[in-house]
């Protein structure tokens, strides 16, 4: 069953003291892929600016703008419609020997090594290697998807945007971006390619058509097995109608939706606001 949704994500900061410059990049355009029909997508900022898109090196649209007159806030929205579909079942299934091949380990070399986020842990490798005895690698996933949202409950304030996952997994508390980031651990550990997924999620899955609801940035983890495949191991589930991916990665670092630099000002103070609407 597709859906055709509405997404408007505004981020507003305002400055203590006037910021002279700054130049920054918004992620915020949703992919357009075989599961996913961009109709529209605007990305608007106060003050006004000039902007340029761009396709990062992992594939995801951004905005590049810079402001060069002083100002004490700024607004940044994406306002975006796009039908969405949900992943089809993997219809092409490596082995565990096809997958651990040297041209597979070359090709996914980036997304089956660790970074700062997914770094290598004993506990976790061990983990890993239990839940991957007796499955296949699309089982696999599966189980360390289930494990991940079994072993963590989701607490938001507990963990930032700076937090590894052995840190969160120490915790055994976190958010969506902390269950993606223990889930690619698990599954980089076994061998599987995997990428960190950042979009939204509609809350409701018999939403009515029309009703605007409050939303928020989500993420999950997509997987290779011969094919990419989305699971959210947030909701313990299969990625569906309800998601809407805008960015794909190694893990965080690499599709934050709004980063920049800026000269001048004082502290600030920031404002998300997510809106989400069923239009079809």
């Amino acid at each position: 069953m597709s859906w055709r949704m509405r997404v408007v994500h505004t981020t507003g900061y305002l400055y203590d003291e006037p910021v002279t410059r700054s130049f920054n990049e918004a992620r915020l355009t949703p992919r357009a892929d075989n599961r996913q029909n961009v109709i529209l997508n605007r990305v608007e900022t106060f003050p006004a600016t000039r902007s340029y898109r761009y396709t990062d090196y992992w594939g995801t649209a951004v905005t590049a703008f810079d402001l060069h007159a002083p100002h004490t806030e700024l607004e940044v929205s994406g306002s975006s419609v796009v039908e969405t579909e949900p992943f089809a079942e993997p219809s092409t299934e490596l082995s565990w020997d096809d997958l651990r091949a040297d041209r597979i380990a070359d090709r996914f070399d980036e997304i089956l090594g660790p970074t700062d986020y997914v770094p290598r842990d004993d506990t976790l490798d061990a983990v890993a290697r239990q839940l991957a005895r007796g499955a296949t690698p699309s089982e696999a996933v599966v189980r360390a998807a289930e494990w991940v949202h079994r072993e963590m409950d989701y607490s938001a304030g507990t963990t930032s945007v700076h937090t590894s996952a052995p840190q969160a997994f120490a915790e055994r508390r976190g958010v969506c971006q902390d269950y993606a980031h223990l889930t690619l651990v698990l599954l980089r550990a076994m061998g599987i390619p995997s990428r960190y997924v950042s979009g939204y999620l509609h809350p409701n899955p018999a939403a009515p058509i029309g009703e605007v609801v409050a939303g928020e940035s989500h993420a999950w983890v997509e997987a290779w097995t011969g094919q990419w495949w989305g699971y959210d191991p947030t909701n313990n589930l299969a990625v569906n109608e309800q998601h809407v991916s805008v960015g794909v990665g190694r893990d965080y670092a690499d599709v934050p939706p709004l980063k920049g630099v800026f000269s001048g000002g004082g502290s600030t103070d920031l404002a998300v606001v997510v809106e989400v609407t069923r239009l079809a």
